[in-house]
């Protein structure tokens, strides 16, 4: 196929296609010094999105991932600010700007209309992520990470800085609480049921040196998947990464994959606890959730019928299953559903305002509901009108204040990541939804009910009581 612009000789053409659903020519490249992957999106979007991903895996959780998205934006060796992120933000022509830390991953993605505006979004984090000021100016790793703080002779030592302040917040939300305890019943094994965040308790373990050395690893090219997307000029820009940062590095051998965490062979049982204020009722606000490992997230298809699965069951008005624990008097409220953003996908199920001692009751509800919509079919009508609403938002590309280019960027890097040949599949959503209408009444969405929630093998219950004095901290 004819490309529409020239791949400069740094790269290798991996892998060149048609993307008819977005008016697109997709290339993938590998920068052949460094190793950098690369992923194109060529079109006439004139809002052009760039985005730098590293695997960023914790071993721990002293946040060291999320310390280090921090840090790096503290300045570089061609941008020597103090908060050159701040500087953009103000002076920037951007449509998005930001940096991200997942469980699994660390995304610097930047947009803008405007060329000049969006080549140096890019040149900025680039140089950020692999020259930072942080190497020579251990105090960044202080303000942004942790250090200890006394004002005066006679005042406690206390532990101050950026990602430490902003934890202890995220650890006072019941949901946050929640989420994560669902992530450590459900995952104990592997860098899912660690704290990317960073536990407030933990975080003062991190060293300096430490920091330093996850930078090293992580934070190179041969690590790294480059998105650019968009009518720029795709091989000036190219040409620029490559000259400017990528020749730099000598490709490096890097560790294996996300580990997968092993089914349990049984239901997994974990209680804990969040703050509550002194002055709140603890009557009735404990959380029960049923968390299954679900889905194969190289499999768009399945991805997608499990998440009609979770509309249809769980998340929309009078859903079964929502209904039968609210009219049981189990709890006040009911959500969940599908989430395929980690590497190994969840679907669940979450009572809200609920008696610490309905868990057993939650649980027998659940199973029956599922059940019968195994046995008794799922609601086509109700999952015609799911594929119809998000075959509008995918034709229309309507992500609300987001650029279209970069959701697909943030859709891509998942599958990207685990497999390097299915760089693609974000792009083909349309197609996608055509197949899982042809499977209506052919017994597919049953079947997953049957295999992800009802075999048994790999699911979690968790119990969340509410507990005063615990000072925005939860205990497990």
């Amino acid at each position: 196929m004819e490309l529409k612009f020239a791949v400069p000789e740094a790269y290798e053409v991996v892998e060149a296609r048609e993307l008819p659903y977005v008016q697109s020519v997709g290339v993938r490249l590998r920068h052949k010094k460094s190793g950098a992957k690369v992923l194109v999106i060529a079109n006439g979007d004139e809002n052009k999105v760039f985005n730098i991903t590293f695997r960023t895996l914790p071993s721990d959780s002293t946040g060291v991932a999320h310390i280090t998205e921090h840090s790096v934006l503290c300045g570089s060796r061609a941008f020597p600010l103090k908060d050159p992120f701040v500087e953009l933000a103000k002076g920037s022509l951007n449509t998005f700007l930001n940096a991200m830390t997942a469980p699994d991953k660390t995304m610097y993605p930047v947009a803008s209309i405007n060329a000049k505006d969006f080549h140096n979004l890019m040149h900025v984090y680039l140089d950020a992520v692999f020259y930072p000021r942080t190497y020579t100016e251990p105090r960044i790793f202080m303000q942004e990470g942790w250090s200890y703080e006394m004002n005066a002779p006679e005042d406690d030592l206390k532990v101050n800085g950026v990602v430490y302040n902003e934890m202890k917040g995220v650890f006072s939300s019941p949901d946050e609480c929640l989420q994560r305890t669902m992530m450590e019943s459900l995952y104990p094994d592997t860098p899912y049921g660690l704290e990317s965040g960073g536990d407030p308790d933990v975080i003062p373990e991190l060293t300096y040196e430490d920091f330093i050395a996850f930078h090293k690893k992580y934070y190179h090219p041969s690590n790294s998947y480059i998105y650019l997307y968009g009518d720029a000029d795709m091989e000036s820009e190219l040409d620029f990464i490559d000259k400017e940062y990528l020749s730099a590095f000598d490709e490096a051998p890097q560790g294996g994959g996300i580990p997968m965490q092993e089914p349990f062979g049984e239901l997994r049982r974990t209680e804990g606890t969040y703050p509550l204020g002194d002055e709140e009722d603890e009557e009735k606000r404990t959380y029960l959730a049923l968390s299954f490992a679900a889905g194969d997230r190289n499999d768009l298809k399945e991805c997608c019928a499990l998440d009609v699965l979770g509309y249809v069951l769980v998340e929309m008005p009078g859903a079964p299953v929502s209904k039968a624990l609210i009219d049981a008097g189990v709890c006040e409220n009911a959500y969940g559903g599908f989430s395929d953003s980690i590497a190994q996908p969840y679907f669940s199920i979450i009572a809200e305002n609920a008696d610490a001692d309905a868990a057993d009751k939650f649980l027998s509800i659940i199973k029956d509901e599922l059940k019968k919509a195994a046995e008794n079919g799922i609601d086509e009508e109700s999952v015609r009108a799911w594929i119809t609403k998000t075959r509008f938002t995918y034709s229309e590309a309507d992500f609300g204040t987001i650029p279209k280019g970069l959701m697909y960027g943030l859709a891509t890097v998942d599958t990207w990541m685990l497999d390097e040949d299915n760089a693609f599949s974000a792009f083909e959503m349309l197609n996608v939804l055509k197949e899982l209408e042809d499977e209506l009444g052919s017994g597919y969405l049953e079947n997953l009910v049957r295999k992800y929630m009802l075999s048994g093998d790999f699911e979690s219950l968790v119990v969340l009581r509410p507990e005063k004095g615990l000072g925005g901290l939860t205990r497990l």
